[in-house]
């Protein structure tokens, strides 16, 4: 997974499968979409005006919780 954050334009992409993808946008509001690759995966998701949606004027802290490390 990987989060990333465009600060000109105020976007932030979460991208749940790595790669290049084939993707069809559903669109859940006018800032929210989802990105679905084949068999509707969810590959990603869009947050545009990121700061408004997700956190009182800034970009939001990520904390990950009941993530275990495992090797392969």
């Amino acid at each position: 997974m990987k989060i990333s954050y465009d600060q000109e334009i105020d976007a932030l992409y979460i991208r749940l499968i790595e790669g290049k993808h084939e993707c069809r946008n559903i669109r859940l509001t006018e800032d929210i979409a989802l990105n679905l690759g084949e068999e509707e995966k969810l590959v990603g998701i869009e947050i545009l005006n990121a700061k408004e949606i997700l956190g009182e004027g800034e970009v939001p802290k990520v904390v990950l919780e009941n993530i275990s490390q495992y090797s392969a």
